[in-house]
């Protein structure tokens, strides 16, 4: 572990072994919580109930900023923050999408659109786990097509008016704040920080999910929400703005899918080392080492490819195509590799205990959420092609 916290025989290629110190520290933290959080995710997901304690072991390590700039924290490169999200899904995938939504979301959107006196009151509370945020952007008739939002805010002396619904917000109801997008009487796309306590703000829990059962969404309805004028994102102004949250996002969501599929490789990898079926281990037969191959094949594409797109994302030369190719190239392979994770275990592949389970259950929501992959494929077909196929 003193270089490459991956267990021996993962990273092949060496992907991540000349890794600058801070970028290594921040990956060696998340790794320290890999024991934690085991020891009590299973009842949390079973239960479909927040780790709020959990959160505060994140926030121990200081890993609650998703390499945003935020007083009294550590500023990680995009390199050790997709490191440390990438270990903390190698666990987990709920705890990582709760560190997605609060500082990939919620505190972005702040950072980039907000005011430096928005910036000033809430970041560093964030950042701690003393407020917990939401983004709430996709609709109930508006997911994929979230441009074409519904959701209102009319303005009103010194206040704005709110009124619309939102559904599939992760902390949108447990939490503190929901950064609500919302469409202006002028027709601009503007965001708003609701107090998640404001009259009018309804929000129930969606049930009945198999997959990131230990964080909640929400579906919310908006009946006359007041807020005050300063709660407006001051540079917040059009849909690229959201859109510019949301190609950030898409980055960290490559990495918790690359997290994923790397707890399910080392879990297949250890266990047909030690099951013995027809007088020998598992491992000792050809068609298992293939499948570990074709699967080492999947895993080391997917890492080579989220440290390039780290590394365009700190030279500011990603592309929303490129964002959309990392994401939907490492969801696809993260399916792959846990399906044939679940298989080469057989029964037990089943069960909760040995983590396949779950992350094949969670990785169906990393494939969806953020942008479904048909719509990141018609991005990359726009760019290959010159023609937008979303009509």
């Amino acid at each position: 572990m003193a270089n490459n916290p991956l267990a021996a025989g993962t990273d092949l290629l060496g992907v991540f072994n000349d890794l600058p110190e801070a970028d290594l520290n921040a990956w060696k933290r998340a790794y320290s919580l890999r024991e934690p959080i085991e020891a009590v995710i299973n009842d949390y997901w079973q239960r479909a109930e927040i780790p709020f304690d959990l959160i505060q072991e994140i926030v121990k390590q200081d890993l609650l900023t998703d390499g945003l700039d935020v007083d009294g924290h550590e500023t990680l490169s995009h390199l050790g923050s997709g490191l440390a999200l990438m270990d903390i899904a190698r666990t987990d995938g709920s705890v990582a999408t709760i560190m997605a939504v609060q500082a990939g979301l919620a505190m972005r959107a702040i950072d980039m659109c907000g005011s430096q006196e928005q910036k000033d009151k809430y970041l560093p509370k964030m950042a701690k786990g003393e407020i917990l945020g939401a983004f709430a952007l996709t609709e109930p008739d508006h997911g994929s097509d979230s441009i074409a939002l519904e959701t209102s805010a009319v303005r009103d002396g010194d206040e704005w008016v709110l009124n619309g619904e939102k559904k599939w917000i992760g902390l949108g109801k447990g939490g503190d704040i929901t950064v609500v997008w919302a469409r202006t009487e002028e027709g601009d796309v503007s965001g708003f920080i609701v107090p998640q306590d404001t009259a009018g703000y309804n929000a129930e829990v969606i049930e009945n999910k198999i997959s990131l059962r230990a964080i909640h969404q929400a579906h919310i309805k908006l009946n006359d929400v007041r807020v005050p004028a300063e709660n407006q994102l001051a540079n917040a102004k059009t849909f690229k703005d959201t859109a510019a949250v949301l190609m950030a996002t898409r980055t960290g969501v490559a990495w918790i899918a690359l997290g994923a599929a790397i707890g399910c490789y080392e879990k297949a990898r250890a266990y047909v080392d030690e099951r013995i079926q027809f007088g020998r281990r598992l491992s000792e037969n050809q068609i298992i080492q293939q499948r570990l191959v074709n699967m080492q094949l999947e895993l080391s594409e997917m890492m080579l490819l989220n440290r390039h797109i780290a590394e365009l994302d700190a030279a500011g030369k990603l592309t929303s195509e490129q964002a959309a190719f990392n994401k939907l190239r490492c969801t696809r392979g993260a399916r792959k590799i846990a399906a044939d994770a679940r298989d080469m275990l057989g029964g037990v592949g089943i069960l909760l205990d040995n983590n396949i389970a779950r992350h094949f259950a969670d990785i169906e929501a990393y494939h969806t959420y953020e942008g479904t992959d048909t719509v990141q494929s018609l991005i990359i077909g726009k760019k290959i092609t010159g023609v937008g196929a979303f009509k």
